[in-house]
């Protein structure tokens, strides 16, 4: 593929789930995507609460044996890239193919510096910046440590 097809988007002040709705979309049509700033992007809700959440879903695992699974990312990049697995059929060809023409980055790495970044409009938070947590808070309050 040549690099016209890839799409370079910065996920500051997007939210996360719209932001992951439509990677998912654009990585099924067959284009890359290369997230950059991923511990930006924004949950909605007030931060506690949502902390809360994730804490409980944390709780679910293996009543026999923890190592086999489920097995929950606590880094914004692996929790964005979690989200939009969870959009795509990730057992079909089609969505294993997908997945492979994604890549999601904590800031923007050396070799992405110069290049253009795209915003989904429909996908920006249009509250106040208060209401929203950002994937990095929730990040560090499940157990990343940056």
């Amino acid at each position: 593929m040549s690099s016209s097809s890839t799409v370079y988007v910065d996920a500051t002040g997007h939210i996360a789930g719209r932001l992951c709705s439509k990677v998912a979309a654009q990585i099924l049509s067959g284009k890359r995507i290369v997230v950059l700033n991923a511990d930006k992007a924004l949950l909605s809700g007030r931060t506690e609460s949502v902390v809360e959440q994730w804490k409980e879903r944390l709780e679910l695992g293996s009543k026999v044996n923890p190592m086999y699974g489920p097995l929950h990312p606590r880094r914004p990049d692996t929790i964005l890239r979690r989200m939009v697995r969870g959009m795509v059929p990730k057992t079909k060809t089609s969505g294993k193919e997908a997945l492979g023409r994604l890549r999601v980055y904590i800031g923007v790495p050396a070799k992405y510096s110069g290049v253009p970044l795209t915003k989904f409009d429909d996908a920006v938070a249009t509250r106040p910046l208060p209401v929203y947590t950002t994937l990095a808070e929730v990040a560090k309050r499940i157990g990343w440590n940056p």
